[in-house]
């Protein structure tokens, strides 16, 4: 007779397993995390760089008819756009696994954010030290609602480096609210603002 649940492993020889995914008798600690940020902050990027599985994305290609409302100024080499979400999958410190989802930037798609943030334990506001103000709307938004996030810097090639208490008091994000610098190419400095935020939001949780 086949086994109860709690009994029954995973194949040892399964290749990418964990040793806490062998034992179908713990259950993951799983938690949502939104990646907001103006248009072209790169966060389709940063979801594809720590992404365990194939990363859902919902690029368009952009045409002339949104010219007039997509400002290409500090990403002329952009050619497609989130019209929805983006989502992916890590699995952190065993068996802490985060869902991110991925708001789209651009203004006539903010009516989605009430949506994806349902049920999140915070966020990460992307930030370009190109155009800064691109991020208020999103830093508006979780200020307003009481929702725990951290300001992720992402410098891109070319630009200047500033330091994250120089982006602090550019954006005037309260001393409470940790600033962190990432590349969102580089899965390394990304994991780094993730558990930033975990770790943020853990502290600002109701005892």
């Amino acid at each position: 007779m086949e086994g109860t649940r709690a009994e029954r492993r995973v194949p040892q020889d399964s290749p990418g397993t964990q040793d806490w995914q062998e034992d179908l008798s713990r259950a993951p600690i799983s938690t949502k995390i939104v990646v907001a940020g103006g248009f072209g902050v790169g966060k389709t990027t940063l979801v594809g760089s720590v992404s365990e599985i194939e990363p859902l994305t919902t690029e368009a290609l952009m045409t002339q008819a949104s010219e007039a409302t997509d400002d290409l100024a500090a990403t002329p080499e952009k050619t497609t756009t989130t019209v929805a979400m983006d989502f992916g999958r890590i699995t952190l410190e065993d068996d802490l696994v985060l869902y991110l989802f991925g708001t789209p930037g651009q203004q006539r798609f903010w009516f989605m954010w009430d949506d994806l943030v349902r049920g999140a334990i915070g966020a990460v506001v992307m930030a370009d030290t190109r155009r800064l103000e691109d991020c208020f709307p999103a830093l508006d938004y979780f200020e307003s609602c009481g929702f725990p996030y951290v300001v992720a810097v992402n410098h891109f090639e070319g630009t200047t480096a500033y330091a994250a208490e120089d982006v602090r008091e550019a954006l005037s994000v309260p001393a409470r609210v940790p600033v962190v610098i990432m590349d969102a190419r580089e899965r390394p400095t990304v994991v780094k603002s993730l558990l930033a935020l975990v770790s943020h939001a853990l502290d600002v949780a109701p005892a």
